[in-house]
């Protein structure tokens, strides 16, 4: 078995990998990444993508590819009980991209896979084992066929999700809670009026929220809170059944009714925090889900993934570079990342509390309270915050 020399080996070749694999090669560095899985990228999963990270892919030409496919939703709508509460503008929340834009994640992640060069990404690669020394990491794995292979690298970037095997071999633990929370979502044909089809909807009726986001073609991704129960048995349901149910929930606490027969994605999901004790161990760096994963409700977890790209790159590229340490400049890379992934996972969980079901008592006080909070001047700091202004 020989082995291949690199500057950069990334495992995992989601959103995340792809992106600091790009971000890497047009700096000039040598990279590749080995990704598991074998097939193209499929299904919508995460869609939103925000103001900094629109800013980023700027940096390879990205942000243009994204813009041309992606809705831009400039307008935030809180509802409840068929009346609106208010509205959110992000026309202030960046001077650039003054929207958060939604997108397919496997049309997001095609446009990365495009950027890469010619045999970069090795699909069907699995990652076995980590060596490491002060000068590099051998890396070993295998091909899909049973084939070894084997990889000396100047760092290892873990970008291989919330069940990553880097931080596995690595043999960082990780800490966290399962949130009792429970949501059904699937993407349907836009029912709502209109004047609503550009929008970002939350409904926060005493039921529970039902979040709802335009899609490309014409289409909407709903999320719905369902009690713990029905969730559980969604995960076990047939994909026509759940959505059939989803659209019933839609209709009832909303009053819009999608169409069962249109929809073309459905997920039942529950809810989670984790964070590794620690962003890796000496050439080797944990970026995305694997050293951070949060709540999907709020839609940051994908982006906080691309913003750690974004710091970690230039880091990694100047040790490259020079040949030196940089325990220094990594140790203030990990403090910020850890600190930004702490800042989103509080915003997600105010996100879920503001969405449990309420009784007819409370919604009015949330309803009187996000009124209130929605009409005050200060909603425009509300916007830059939902679209991760701060990050």
């Amino acid at each position: 078995m020989t082995t291949e020399r690199v500057d950069v080996l990334v495992v995992g070749g989601g959103p995340v990998g792809l992106f600091v694999a790009a971000l890497l090669a047009d700096r000039g560095l040598d990279v590749v990444v080995w990704e598991r899985r074998t097939e193209p990228p499929n299904g919508s999963r995460a869609i939103g993508i925000h103001p900094p990270s629109l800013d980023a892919f700027a940096a390879i030409g990205l942000d243009r590819a994204v813009l041309a496919e992606a809705v831009l939703v400039r307008t935030g709508v809180a509802r409840s009980r068929g009346r609106v509460l208010g509205s959110l503008s992000f026309a202030g929340a960046s001077a650039t991209h003054p929207y958060v834009a939604t997108l397919d994640q496997h049309r997001t992640e095609s446009l990365l896979r495009d950027r890469l060069p010619a045999g970069v990404l090795r699909t069907g690669t699995e990652l076995t084992g980590l060596r490491q020394d002060a000068s590099s990491v051998r890396a070993t794995g295998t091909d899909a066929d049973g084939t070894a292979r084997s990889v000396e690298a100047g760092f290892v970037i873990g970008a291989d999700g919330g069940r990553s095997v880097v931080r596995s071999l690595l043999g960082i633990a990780t800490h966290g809670r399962d949130y009792r929370h429970r949501y059904v979502m699937g993407d349907f044909a836009d029912p709502e009026t209109p004047s609503a089809r550009s929008a970002a909807l939350v409904d926060v009726g005493p039921d529970g929220v039902v979040e709802s986001f335009p899609l490309p073609g014409g289409r909407r991704r709903y999320v719905a809170f369902v009690p713990a129960a029905d969730g559980d048995a969604g995960e076990r349901s047939p994909a026509d059944a759940l959505a059939a149910r989803l659209a019933t929930i839609v209709a009832e606490r909303t009053g819009a009714m999608p169409d069962p027969a249109t929809c073309t994605m459905t997920s039942a999901f529950g809810v989670r925090r984790r964070e590794a004790t620690r962003t890796g161990v000496g050439r080797v760096v944990l970026v995305g889900d694997a050293a951070h994963e949060i709540s999907p409700i709020g839609g940051q977890g994908m982006n906080l993934g691309w913003l750690d790209a974004v710091g970690l790159v230039p880091v990694l590229a100047d040790a490259l570079a020079d040949g030196r340490g940089t325990q220094g400049s990594r140790t203030a890379w990990a403090r910020g990342r850890v600190a930004a992934a702490r800042r989103a996972a509080r915003q997600a969980e105010v996100n879920m509390a503001l969405g449990l079901p309420a009784g007819r008592l409370g919604s009015a006080g949330r309803e009187a309270l996000l009124r209130t909070v929605l009409a005050l001047p200060t909603a425009s700091a509300l916007a830059r915050l939902y679209a991760m202004r701060w990050a």
